[in-house]
């Protein structure tokens, strides 16, 4: 596994859960949002959202900035493109790996 990708492992398994990955697809779309607002648009707890922020943000995917009483979260958009980055390395050597072995198919080596 490359550096790039072990690195990224937290990211990829915070984001493995479809909740929490909703929850950054609607913060980068929508900008900074309340865990309240989060919780409107999905079928769980403010609570139950709360907890999905904070397995979130220890994988360094979002940020809060306390605002009154309420806590505004968005995307860590450095970590979003780096988990990218990562991504697109990894398939980059698959893609190498895939195109020699459709050579060795095509094409094997003479056995005499």
């Amino acid at each position: 596994m490359t550096t790039a990708l072990a690195e990224s492992a937290p990211l990829f398994a915070a984001l493995g859960d479809p909740m929490r990955l909703g929850i950054v697809l609607t913060l980068g779309e929508g900008g900074p949002l309340t865990s309240a607002r989060l919780a409107a648009e999905r079928p769980v707890t403010r609570q139950a959202v709360e907890k999905h922020l904070a397995i979130l943000a220890d994988a360094g995917l979002v940020r809060s900035e306390r605002r009154g009483r309420e806590r505004w979260w968005s995307v860590e958009a450095q970590a979003v493109g780096s988990a990218g980055s990562a991504l697109q390395q990894a398939s980059r050597r698959w893609d190498a790996a895939l195109e020699r072995l459709r050579a060795h198919v095509e094409d094997p080596p003479d056995r005499t």
